[in-house]
C-alpha cells in the first residue's frame, strides 16, 4: 500500500459542503472550513485495482446565480440550487430532488417550529457574545431563519446583532473570528482594489457599508476589529428594509492602527503597523470610491465610524461624485432629528423658545446640530438664528471662537462669539449660562450626565413656567459609554423626562402606594433611518444621496408612529415595526429622489405613481424586497 495526495474537486467539495451545513446535520471532517487548495489523505493499493468513483455530482446553480471560482466557503450559506437553506422544511420532494434524503431528519418543520428551537437554543446561553456567535453561526448555515428570526424577534434579537454588543465583539474580533464575512483591504494592496472587489462571491451589491476601524462606537480605533460594524449595520439593512443579504458588502479598509493593543496581540488580524499618515489614507479612499463605482456602478456606499475629521473630509469629497452618506453625520442626525420633532411637540415649550445644549462636539455631534438646524430653517428661521440655537461643549468647555485653542475645522459652524471672552470649561458651568430646554450627549463617556447636571436641565425648564418638559438624549453607544441611564434619567426629573437614548434600555415601573406608573424609554437606533435612507436611493436608482433626501428620512420617521404609540407619548416606533417605518422612509426619499432630479428611474415610472398614489409606489417597493418566508 502507498499513501497518495488527492485533492477534492471544486464540484465535490461545493456538495459535500452544502449538504452537510444544513441544519440538523451532523459535522464530518469534510465540513471544516477547507479550501480547493487544502489536501486530503487516501489510501491507494500498489497493486493494480479499479479506479476510484467519480466524485458525487454538485447540484447545479443558475448560471446568473453561480459562486465564481474559489468561493465555495463563503457561499455555504445557500443550498446548490441557488437557493437559501430551508432547512428542515424541505418537502420530501425536494429532498428527493436535491438529493438529500437521509442527510437531514425525517421530520418535516415550518419556519416557526426552527425559530422556536433557535430561540431556545440563544436564550440558553450565558452571555450575549455566545448568543452572538450562535447567531453568526446561524446566518451562514441557515440566511432564511437568521432573518425570520430577528425580524420576528427584533427587540430581543437586534442587541445581539448590533449594539450594545456589537461593541463587546469587535473588542474581541481576532480572537472570535472564525470565517470570512466581508472584504479585507490592506492598504499594502493598494493598485489591487478592482481584483479585491471582483472576489466578492456575490453578483453586483446594492449597498455596501465600509470603515477604516478608527473611531469604533465610542471605543476609539480598533483597526480590523471593527469589522464587525458593517456585518452588523448590513444585517440591519437586511432585517429593517428588505435589501436582500447577497446584495450587501461589508468592508474594512486596514490602514494599520493607532491601537497599542491590537500591535501587541499576537492574534490580532490586521497589519502590525501604526496608522498610515492621512494623506496617504485619502489616496487609498480615492482609490476604493473610485474602484467602487466602477466594479459595482449601482451600489451605495454607506461610511461607517470614521474618525471625525475624515468623516467630514470624505462626505464633502465625495457626495457629489458618488452615491454615498455618512451613517454617524447623516444617518444620526436624521434619527434625533425625527425623536427631536416627536421631543418637542411634548416638551411644552414653544419652538422658538428651544434652546439645545451639546456635549460632544465630533462628527456625530456636528452632524446632528447640523441637521436640526435646517429643521428650524423649515420653519422659517434664519440660518444664523437657528444657528444660535445651539451650544456645543466639547473636551476643554464651550466651544466658542476666542478659547485660545486650534478649533477642528467641522467645530467652527457652531463656535459661539457672544460669550464676551468668557469661558465656560464644565459643563454645569455651560447649562447655568444657557438654560437650555435639551441637553444631547455624544460623548461616549459614561455618567457624564450627573444627578446635578440633569437636575439643573429640569430647573432651567420649570423656570419657564408649568407642564414644561426637559429633553434629554443620552446618545452614546454602547451602554458602557451611554452619558446616564433611562432609570437615572426619570428619577432626577421626577419622572417628567423625555428621554432617547443611543443603546436600548429596559421600561421600569414606579409603585407609590395603590399606584404603580410604568416609564417606556425611546430608542434613538439609526435603524430607523439607514436602511430606508439605502433601500430609497436603490430603488429610486439615484446617482447620489442629497441632503434633502436625508431630512426626509428624518421626517418621514417623526410621521411614521402609529395611534397607539402617540397615545403612549413615544418619539419612535416600537422597534418590532422597524420595517414597516424602513418602507415609509424609502418610500419618502424615493420620492425626494425624484424631486431632487437624482432618481433615474424611467419617467414613465413616476407618472404612474402620482396617478395611483402611495399605494402604488408601496407596491412597487414591497415587490423588490427580501421576505425570508420558507
Amino acid at each position: 500500500m502507498k499513501l497518495v495526495l488527492r485533492r477534492p474537486t471544486q464540484a465535490g467539495l461545493v456538495r459535500v459542503m452544502h449538504v452537510c451545513r444544513q441544519p440538523g446535520v451532523l459535522s464530518s471532517p469534510f465540513c471544516s472550513s477547507s479550501s480547493p487548495s487544502q489536501t486530503h489523505y487516501h489510501q491507494e493499493s500498489s497493486s493494480s485495482s479499479p479506479p476510484p468513483p467519480p466524485p458525487p455530482q454538485p447540484l447545479r446553480m443558475p448560471s446568473s446565480e453561480q459562486p465564481r471560482p474559489g468561493h465555495v466557503a463563503m457561499y455555504a450559506r445557500s443550498t446548490a440550487n441557488g437557493s437559501p437553506s430551508q432547512g428542515l422544511s424541505f418537502t420530501p420532494e425536494q429532498r428527493v430532488s436535491k438529493n438529500l434524503t437521509g442527510l437531514i431528519p425525517h421530520v418535516m418543520e415550518g419556519a416557526d417550529k426552527q425559530c422556536e428551537r433557535a430561540l431556545k437554543m440563544i436564550r440558553s446561553r450565558q452571555t450575549n457574545i455566545d448568543r452572538y456567535l450562535y447567531l453568526s453561526t446561524l446566518k451562514s448555515q441557515n440566511v432564511d431563519l437568521f432573518y425570520r428570526l430577528l425580524m420576528d424577534n427584533a427587540k430581543e434579537m437586534m442587541p445581539l446583532v448590533y449594539t450594545p454588543t456589537i461593541g463587546d465583539v469587535c473588542l474581541q474580533y481576532s480572537t472570535l473570528y472564525t470565517r470570512p464575512e466581508a472584504l479585507y483591504i490592506s492598504i499594502k494592496q493598494r493598485k489591487s482594489v478592482r481584483t479585491i472587489l471582483r472576489n466578492w462571491p456575490y453578483q453586483n451589491p446594492e449597498i455596501c457599508v465600509v470603515t477604516d476601524g478608527s473611531r469604533i462606537l465610542g471605543l476609539g480605533d480598533l483597526g480590523v476589529n471593527g469589522v464587525g460594524i458593517p456585518i452588523g449595520k448590513l444585517a440591519l439593512y437586511t432585517a429593517a428594509a428588505g435589501i436582500h443579504p447577497e446584495k450587501t458588502l461589508p468592508i474594512v479598509l486596514d490602514c494599520g492602527t493607532a491601537n497599542e493593543s491590537n500591535l501587541k496581540d499576537p492574534l490580532y488580524l490586521g497589519l502590525r503597523s501604526k496608522r498610515i499618515p492621512v494623506a496617504e489614507q485619502q489616496e487609498f479612499m480615492d482609490e476604493f470610491m473610485e474602484a467602487a463605482a466602477e466594479v459595482y456602478p449601482n451600489m451605495v456606499v454607506q461610511f461607517e465610524d470614521f474618525e471625525s475629521e475624515k468623516a467630514f473630509n470624505y462626505l464633502d469629497r465625495y457626495r457629489n461624485k458618488y452615491k454615498c452618506f455618512n451613517d454617524d453625520i447623516q444617518g444620526t442626525g436624521a434619527v434625533v432629528l425625527g425623536g427631536y420633532i416627536g421631543a418637542v411637540n411634548l416638551s411644552g415649550v414653544p419652538i422658538e423658545e428651544q434652546r439645545l445644549v451639546f456635549m460632544g462636539a465630533g462628527s456625530a455631534g456636528v452632524g446632528v446640530a447640523k441637521q436640526l438646524v435646517e429643521f428650524y430653517t423649515k420653519r422659517g428661521l434664519s440660518e444664523q438664528a437657528a444657528r444660535d440655537k445651539f451650544w456645543l461643549v466639547d473636551t476643554k468647555g464651550l466651544v466658542t471662537k476666542d478659547r485660545g485653542d486650534k478649533l477642528a475645522e467641522h467645530k467652527k459652524y457652531f463656535a459661539r462669539t457672544d460669550n464676551n471672552g468668557h469661558q465656560f470649561r464644565s459643563l454645569e458651568e455651560v447649562i447655568e449660562y444657557v438654560k437650555p430646554t435639551a441637553l444631547i450627549g455624544l460623548t461616549a463617556t459614561f455618567g457624564v450626565f450627573t444627578e446635578s447636571v440633569v437636575r439643573a436641565l429640569k430647573a432651567s425648564v420649570d423656570a419657564g413656567g408649568l407642564g414644561r418638559r426637559p429633553i434629554l438624549f443620552p446618545l452614546s453607544n454602547p451602554l458602557t459609554k451611554a452619558e446616564c441611564t433611562f432609570e437615572q434619567a426619570v428619577n432626577w426629573t421626577d419622572g417628567t423626562v423625555i428621554f432617547a437614548s443611543g443603546s436600548p434600555f429596559n421600561s421600569f415601573t414606579v409603585k407609590s402606594g395603590d399606584h404603580a406608573v410604568t416609564y417606556n424609554p425611546n430608542q434613538g437606533n439609526n435603524v430607523y433611518v439607514f436602511p430606508g435612507i439605502g433601500l430609497g436611493a436603490i430603488l429610486a436608482k439615484a446617482s447620489r444621496v442629497t441632503d434633502n433626501m436625508i431630512y426626509t428620512s428624518a421626517a418621514a420617521l417623526a410621521g411614521s408612529l402609529n395611534a397607539d404609540e402617540i397615545h403612549k407619548g413615544l418619539i419612535y416606533p416600537r422597534i418590532e415595526r422597524v420595517r414597516e417605518a424602513s418602507l415609509i422612509v424609502a418610500r419618502e426619499v424615493m420620492k425626494c429622489a425624484r424631486r431632487d432630479g437624482v432618481s433615474m428611474l424611467p419617467e414613465e415610472k413616476w407618472t404612474e405613481w402620482e396617478e395611483w398614489g402611495d399605494p402604488a409606489l408601496e407596491k412597487y417597493i414591497k415587490a423588490h424586497i427580501y421576505d425570508p418566508v420558507f
